[in-house]
């Protein structure tokens, strides 16, 4: 076969995307495999990399990712294929929010760690676990797992402008509490 006949066989099966154009999102909407093996590819480093910015412990992070998994796991004939990311991003940040609350906030990562980003970290979790869970859930995936408004509305099953709403209160919210410059430094809003 061709180069030419192998390329045009390429392009007639695969969605062209145009990489000339910016991304709203640094995670472009791109559909979750159909198998769950390759979709672990694909949505366990996005688990990871959400738990770790939350929970600010690696350790931690990596048990609420294998967690996260196991439940999709078990879910996965029953989940719908276009809301897979979404659905596990979302039980990723409720079980952060959950084990932050469960220890006390304080996660022992092998040593224990003083550090600004530690502070911050901690402060930001407290201030979500104080937001209404609808505004929690649409900040944690708009801003800490990066997905698109349009995509947070399918996690979350509501409309792109309740998505706004929530964000925006909820955004309000932790200004009031932490300030704006606190904000930008764990890079919220």
């Amino acid at each position: 076969m061709t180069d030419e006949r192998r390329q045009g066989q390429v392009q007639d099966t695969a969605e062209v995307i145009d990489l000339t154009k910016p991304s709203r999102s640094p995670h472009p909407r791109v559909p979750a495999p159909r198998d769950f093996d390759s979709a672990f590819v694909v949505l366990y480093p996005r688990c990871l990399g959400l738990a770790i910015r939350l929970l600010g412990s690696r350790q931690a992070a990596e048990d609420v990712a294998a967690e996260t998994m196991a439940r999709a796991l078990l879910r996965w004939d029953r989940l719908d294929p276009d809301r897979v990311t979404g659905w596990v991003l979302r039980v990723t940040a409720n079980q952060s929010i959950d084990l932050l609350r469960k220890k006390g906030r304080t996660l022992e990562s092998g040593v224990v760690s003083l550090e600004e980003s530690t502070t911050l970290r901690l402060a930001l979790a407290d201030a979500l676990q104080r937001l209404p869970k609808r505004q929690r859930e649409a900040i944690a995936l708009r801003y800490l797992s990066d997905l698109s408004e349009a995509d947070t509305a399918r996690a979350l099953r509501i409309s792109t402008g309740s998505v706004k709403t929530h964000v925006h209160r909820g955004l309000a919210t932790l200004r009031e509490h932490l300030g704006d410059e606190t904000l930008e430094a764990v890079r919220v809003g």
